[in-house]
């Protein structure tokens, strides 16, 4: 079989990368994690209201925690994504 060259891509389109098993499964990770956060900072939002709304301070603050737990998490992900590419 021969293999002939390939063509350069025509102007203004931009050529796929193929990426890697490795780079799929990281990219599958990381939204899993964002998908998790938004779920806990959710969870979060909830707790704080049941809490707002029957006057239990403890429940308020656990909302408010995961809150923050979630907002952390969040961070950290922007983080990474800023090195991956």
């Amino acid at each position: 079989m021969v293999r002939t060259p390939r063509e350069p891509p025509a102007p203004g389109v931009q050529e796929h990368r193929r990426t890697s098993c490795r780079e799929a499964k990281e990219e599958i990770v990381g939204i899993v994690d964002k998908a998790k956060n938004a779920g806990q900072d959710a969870k979060g939002k909830a707790k704080e209201a049941a809490g707002k709304s029957t006057d239990n301070d403890r429940l308020e603050t656990e909302g408010k925690a995961d809150q923050s737990t979630a907002d952390v998490k969040n961070a950290g992900e922007k983080v990474k994504d800023a090195f991956k590419h």
